[in-house]
């Protein structure tokens, strides 16, 4: 869980104020914004239930800390939702925890994004099987990883795929995007105090 944190601004300079305890730095402390950026890719099957609510979910956790990342999703079948907006209960489950992602439209994974992002997680192992047979020789494992592999590190377990599923299965999805997500934050945020 992310600590509470409170945003000011001091003589034209954004600092970030986090409050609690976080990876034992100090109860209280400030820190300048000055974080390396990073490029992340969420890929899932048709990029309209998974990918999007975890490009959603780190998108708005980079943008509160202030962080300079791109963040994107993206799809391994090109067949049917290129274009689409993302599924409709994938929508109302970031509406309710306020992340609109509503206008967020479907693409295709190519095998170019191993040469635009720094990072490419995969929602679930069949995923990772489309991407490398996408991306052939561009595959470079060294970029991608399983999403659940960054809370349960090297348990290779897979974001289940709520499409055929009910609104509970969604907010299931939703909590573990939301965790891991987390995690990417804390791994890749690089805090430095003021």
């Amino acid at each position: 869980m992310l600590p509470r944190i409170l945003f000011h601004k001091i003589s034209g300079d954004h600092h970030v104020k986090i409050a609690g305890n976080y990876r034992g730095l100090p109860d209280s402390f400030t820190f300048s914004p000055t974080f390396a950026p990073m490029k992340i890719l969420m890929v899932c099957l048709g990029n309209i239930c998974r990918s999007p609510l975890a490009e959603g979910v780190l998108r708005s956790k980079a943008r509160k800390l202030g962080l300079d990342w791109e963040v994107d999703s993206a799809g391994t079948n090109n067949a049917y939702h290129v274009g689409h907006a993302p599924h409709p209960v994938s929508q109302k489950v970031g509406r309710a925890h306020s992340i609109d992602i509503s206008h967020q439209c479907a693409r295709a994974f190519v095998a170019d994004d191993f040469q635009r992002f720094d990072k490419i997680y995969a929602m679930s192992a069949d995923i990772l099987i489309g991407m490398k047979s996408i991306a052939k020789n561009e595959f470079d494992v060294s970029k991608t990883d399983l999403l659940m592999n960054e809370v349960f590190p090297g348990e290779n377990l897979d974001v289940p795929d709520p499409y055929y599923g009910e609104e509970p299965d969604y907010h299931k999805v939703y909590d573990m995007i939301d965790k891991a997500c987390d995690v990417i934050i804390e791994k890749y945020g690089m805090l430095k105090t003021a």
